[in-house]
C-alpha cells in the first residue's frame, strides 16, 4: 500500500520543518541572525495510464491519464535575507551593517569567513576582533594609549588621544557582498563561508556597489519574527499529525484484507 510511504514522506518533511523553525526561535536574540525556511517539492510520479495515450481503436486519446504522486522530499532550507531592526548599544566596537554585506573575518586557520555580527571586542594587542578571538579584515590595531575610537558610516576609525584634538586614522573597515548570498555555508558562531552556490565575493567600502554603511554603537537583531514562526509550528503539528493518521488508517485497511476469509 502506497499511502504507507507517502504518508512517512509527509511526517519526515513536517519533522525537518519543525527543526527549522525551532532553530529560528533558538535564535530569536542572536545578532543579525536571518530566518530559515524549509522548502519541498514533491517526489516522482508513478505512471499507472499516460495521458496523452491512445485508448480506442479510433484513435481516442486520453486527456489526464493516471498518475500516482508518491510522497514529497526536502528541496532547500533556504535564508530569508532580511535586515533586523537596529538597536542601540553604545558601545564603541558595536558596529550595524545598514544595508547589504558582510564583515570579513579570518578564521585560525586562514580561511576567511564572513558575517554580520558586529559584536566586535579589542583583544590584549588591541587588535580588533570578534566575540571568539577572530580578527577582522583588513585588520586593524587600537593604540593602548588611545582614549576613545570613532568609526564613521564609511568604515574609517579614528582614535582619539588625550593630549591631541584631532583623530588619528588607524585604517577602514571593508564590506564583502556576493552575487547569491543565499548560497553562503552557514558555519555557526554567526559565520558564513564562500561556497559554489554563492560566487565569489567582492570586496569595496561601505556605502559603494550597492553596499550597506556601517553605525557604530548599533548592533543587527534576529530577523525571526515569532509570530510567523509559531504560526508556521501549528501549521506543521498539524501536518504531521494528519500524516500519521493516514497511517493509521493504511494500517486498518492492510489488516482488514487479512482477516477476509
Amino acid at each position: 500500500m502506497r499511502a504507507l510511504k507517502i504518508a512517512a514522506t509527509g511526517m519526515s518533511a513536517q519533522q525537518l520543518r519543525v527543526e527549522t523553525i525551532s532553530n529560528n526561535l533558538a535564535n530569536m536574540s542572536t545578532t543579525g541572525y536571518n530566518a530559515r525556511r524549509a522548502e519541498f517539492a514533491d517526489l516522482h510520479y508513478q505512471q499507472v495510464t499516460r495521458a496523452g495515450a491512445v485508448n480506442a481503436a479510433d484513435g481516442t486519446v486520453l486527456p489526464t491519464g493516471v498518475q500516482v504522486g508518491l510522497g514529497v522530499r526536502p528541496s532547500a532550507v533556504t535564508v530569508h535575507l532580511a535586515q533586523g531592526s537596529l538597536s542601540a548599544s553604545g558601545g564603541d566596537l558595536d558596529l550595524a551593517i545598514d544595508g547589504s554585506g558582510y564583515l570579513e573575518v579570518t578564521l585560525p586557520s586562514g580561511q576567511p569567513a564572513y558575517t554580520r555580527d558586529g559584536a566586535l571586542k579589542r583583544s590584549a594587542d588591541g587588535l580588533i576582533v570578534t566575540s571568539d578571538g577572530f580578527p577582522v579584515a583588513p585588520e586593524i590595531t587600537i593604540p593602548e594609549d588611545a582614549r576613545s575610537i570613532s568609526i564613521n558610516a564609511d568604515g574609517e576609525v579614528y582614535a582619539y588621544f588625550q593630549d591631541a584634538v584631532e583623530g588619528q586614522r588607524l585604517g577602514q573597515f571593508t564590506l564583502s557582498g556576493f552575487p547569491n548570498a543565499k548560497g553562503l555555508e552557514a558555519a555557526g558562531g554567526n559565520l558564513f563561508l564562500e561556497s559554489e552556490a554563492s560566487g565569489a565575493p567582492f570586496v569595496t567600502n561601505p556605502g559603494e556597489d550597492g553596499l550597506g554603511t556601517l553605525r557604530q554603537g548599533y548592533l543587527e537583531d534576529s530577523s525571526v519574527d515569532a509570530v510567523r514562526e509559531v504560526t508556521e509550528l501549528i501549521e506543521a503539528q498539524r501536518g504531521y499529525e494528519l500524516n500519521a493518521k493516514i497511517i493509521s488508517a493504511a494500517d486498518q485497511m492492510l489488516g482488514a484484507t487479512t482477516q477476509v476469509r
